[in-house]
């Protein structure tokens, strides 16, 4: 049986996955095998990266298609049950692994027996460092975001989801499934990720429920994954230009505030949200240079699945 799994779960990113298993073959001194999750690509990825590993013998990578794509939660699933390893690495195919990174969170976990996750810094290609610890998303952050005004930040300061980088180890409420090792205990405990979500909040769900079990997260900032970012997903890209997001975010938002907060929880959420962008309104009127922190109707988008919050997601091909 092997240490560690990896699962990469790919969606039309084939040079990018490539990379990435390449960055794997640098793993040392632990016995480690790679899933890869092709994800109903259909656009030839699949069979490039079949002809990368079979070009450079990566004999530790194998390949499993998925006939549908069903988003990045059951995509990880599929990776999941088909391992048996104590520890599974959960990995984006647009990453980078230095070297040294993925023995560095083992030994981690196995330092720490009563810990279910570690994760690494994630950083760009010349080392900056991103964000990627955090805390949980609840109803406030809503007003925070949608704000995005000094004084109500500064207020609730301690509600901000993204934690400062840190250059030692900490203790974040959740952490970015970009790269993430998790103890197999973990999964045999409160289950796999819910594929309910198809892309978004699954990684702040999962770290919710592993918690609640008993099994916090653990960063440690020596692992170093790079994070190339908008490998499957256009949401981040999006987001900074203010256009408007994909359905599925905001069904996936919608869930992870019913899940955890019930339909009152979900309500005051969109309510904070509509104070915060009344606030960003009135200091643009202030500050005709101030960029309100809002997408293209966003204002209708957060009441998707409002209703019926545990509603199945539309998939975005019949968009």
């Amino acid at each position: 049986m092997k240490l560690v799994s990896t699962v990469i779960v790919n969606y039309r990113t084939a040079q990018l996955c490539i990379g990435s298993l390449g960055s794997l073959e640098t793993i040392n001194n632990i016995s480690h095998e790679t899933i890869v999750i092709d994800n109903a690509s259909n656009d030839g990825s699949a069979e490039h990266i079949e002809h990368a590993i079979a070009e450079n013998s990566w004999d530790k990578v194998r390949t499993i298609y998925s006939t549908d794509n069903l988003g990045f939660s059951a995509g990880n699933n599929i990776g999941i049950n088909a391992t048996s390893s104590e520890f599974v690495v959960l990995l984006n195919s647009d990453t980078i692994v230095r070297p040294g990174a993925i023995e560095t969170l083992v030994k981690t976990l196995q330092d720490n027996p009563q810990m279910g996750m570690a994760s690494p810094r994630l950083e760009w290609p010349d080392g900056k460092p991103q964000e990627s610890c955090f805390r949980f998303h609840r109803p406030i952050n809503e007003l925070i975001r949608s704000a995005c005004t000094g004084p109500i930040t500064k207020l609730f300061k301690g509600y901000e989801v993204p934690l400062a980088v840190c250059d030692e180890i900490s203790y974040p409420e959740w952490t970015s499934f970009a790269c993430v090792l998790i103890r197999r205990q973990v999964f045999e405990q409160v289950g796999l990720l819910d594929d309910k979500f198809f892309m978004y909040f699954e990684d702040v769900d999962f770290c919710r429920r592993a918690r609640s079990a008993g099994w916090p997260i653990i960063n440690n900032p020596q692992a170093r994954v790079v994070h190339l970012r908008g490998g499957s997903s256009p949401v981040k890209s999006q987001a900074a230009k203010k256009k408007r997001l994909p359905r599925y975010f905001y069904e996936s938002r919608t869930r992870y505030y019913y899940k955890h907060f019930g339909r009152s929880g979900l309500l005051m959420a969109n309510l904070c949200w509509h104070l915060g962008a009344v606030v960003g309104r009135v200091r643009k009127l202030v500050n005709g240079s101030y960029q309100p922190n809002i997408c293209e109707a966003q204002w209708r988008d957060i009441w998707t699945n409002f209703v019926h919050p545990d509603a199945p997601y539309i998939h975005p091909d019949d968009y």
